[in-house]
C-alpha cells in the first residue's frame, strides 16, 4: 500500500452560481496537470442554481424554464456533464471529489457504487432510512441517485451523483439537499412544466424531512467522519492509505485561481 495525502476544503464563500461550477472544473485540470496533488474533497454550499443539462438546452421550452429559475430566485447554469435539470440553494451541498488516476476511465461504475454507499452509511447514522436507486419520474433521473424512504410509498430523491473524467484525473461530484426541500421542489415544478419532462414533485425533498432537526452542519461532520474511518484506510480499491490534510479555501484559490477556468482544451 501506498500513503497519499487527501486535502479536505470547505469552501467559506462563494464564487458565483456559475463560477463555483466552473472552479470544478479547473480543479480537475490542475489536477490532470499536476499543478496541485490529489485527491481534493471540495465541499460548499452553493448560490441557489438550477443547473440544465446539455440535452435541455436544445429543447424548445429551455428559454421559458429559464426564465422561471430565475423568477424563484434561482440563476440558470449549463453543466458539461450529462442528466437532466436539478436545483441546489444554499441549503444543499456539493461535494467535489477530484483525484488523479493513471487510467481515469478504469472503474468509472465502481466509483458510482462506492459512493452510493458511502452517502447512504453517512445519511443513516443522520437518521435516515436512505438507499440507492431511481425513482419514477425524479428530476434528473440517474440509476445511482441517492434517496430517503418516508414511508412504505413514498420516496424522496435527495442527492445526485455525476462523474467527470479526463486523461489522467476524475471528478465525482455530488449534489446534497439537506434543508428546504420546498423551494426545490417549487421551482423544478415549473422548469420541468416547461421543459415538457415529467416530473413528480413529491419525489423532490431534503435529508430534513427524512431526518427533522437535521442541518447542514451536521452532514459536513458526518460526512468527515465518513471519510476519516472509510476512506483514508484503503481509499476506493482499497490500495491506498491517505492521510487527512484540511486545507484553507484561500490557500487553495492561492495555488489555483479561480480565474483560470482551463490549462489544456483537449
Amino acid at each position: 500500500m501506498t500513503s497519499k495525502t487527501l486535502s479536505w476544503v470547505e469552501q467559506d464563500e462563494s464564487l458565483g452560481a456559475a463560477a463555483d461550477l466552473t472552479y470544478s472544473t479547473t480543479l480537475l485540470r490542475a489536477i490532470q496537470h499536476g499543478r496541485v496533488s490529489g485527491p481534493i474533497v471540495r465541499i460548499y454550499r452553493p448560490q441557489p442554481t438550477v443547473s440544465f443539462g446539455q440535452q435541455d438546452v436544445r429543447l424548445d421550452g429551455y428559454e421559458t424554464a429559464q426564465q422561471h429559475s430565475r423568477a424563484h430566485g434561482f440563476t440558470p447554469v449549463v453543466r458539461k456533464v450529462g442528466g437532466r435539470a436539478a436545483a441546489y440553494h444554499r441549503g444543499s451541498l456539493i461535494i467535489d471529489h477530484i483525484q488523479p488516476e493513471h487510467d481515469a476511465m478504469v472503474g468509472f461504475k465502481d466509483r458510482f457504487e462506492y459512493f452510493g454507499v458511502l452517502w447512504t452509511n453517512m445519511l443513516r447514522r443522520l437518521g435516515v432510512e436512505a438507499a440507492v436507486g431511481e425513482i419514477p419520474n425524479e428530476y434528473c433521473a440517474g440509476e445511482y441517485s441517492v434517496h430517503g424512504v418516508l414511508d412504505p410509498t413514498r420516496r424522496i430523491k435527495l442527492a445526485g451523483t455525476a462523474q467527470r473524467v479526463v486523461k489522467g484525473a476524475w471528478l465525482f461530484s455530488t449534489s446534497l439537499v439537506v434543508e428546504h426541500g420546498y423551494s426545490i421542489r417549487r421551482v423544478l415544478t415549473d422548469v420541468y412544466d416547461a421543459l415538457d419532462l415529467p416530473f413528480d414533485p413529491g419525489t423532490a425533498g431534503a435529508v430534513e424531512d427524512a431526518a427533522p432537526g437535521v442541518t447542514v452542519e451536521d452532514v459536513i461532520d458526518e460526512l468527515q467522519w465518513e471519510y476519516e474511518h472509510e476512506f483514508l484506510s484503503g481509499g476506493l480499491d482499497g490500495a491506498d492509505t491517505f492521510k487527512f490534510s484540511p486545507m484553507l479555501w484561500d490557500d487553495l484559490l492561492e495555488h489555483v485561481p479561480a480565474e483560470i477556468t482551463t490549462l489544456n482544451p483537449k
